[in-house]
């Protein structure tokens, strides 16, 4: 499957039914971390978790030839510009903000609170670190 570049931010949701649509909740990060804008209109894919058995294999020979092809891919790479929020302060002093799936982002010389577009600097399997190149967006 190819993925746009476009794409803003990636969850997973329930389908539900209201009055007479069907209705997709957006979880509130996407909004405060400025992914997506309310009363913008974005293109929605909708990908079942269900795999039929050629996409099984494909993801399979896909797997094979990946390094770690249990562990899903960093949401973010080096060089890529975010908007954050940090939530939290480690144990370093370093500021802590999420992205998708819960992916930590490490922002040095921030605090709780602020809201801070960076740049990643540093990719790693289960964190990365956004140097800020403007607070308070």
């Amino acid at each position: 499957m190819e993925i746009s570049d476009k794409l803003l931010c990636l969850f997973s949701a329930d389908v539900t039914i209201e009055d007479d649509k069907y209705v997709v909740e957006v979880p509130r990060r996407e909004i405060e971390t400025g992914s997506v804008e309310p009363g913008e209109t974005y293109r929605v894919a909708l990908i079942s978790d269900d795999s039929d058995s050629s996409t099984q294999s494909e993801s399979q020979s896909q797997s094979k030839s990946s390094s770690a092809p249990s562990e899903p891919q960093p949401p973010v790479e080096e060089g890529e510009i975010r908007y954050v929020e940090v939530e939290d302060i480690g144990k370093q002093g370093d500021g802590i903000a999420r992205v998708e799936r819960g992916y930590v982002i490490i922002v040095p010389d921030a605090e709780i609170g602020e809201r801070v577009k960076v740049e990643i600097t540093e990719v790693k399997s289960n964190f990365a670190v956004g140097e800020i190149i403007e607070e308070d967006f």
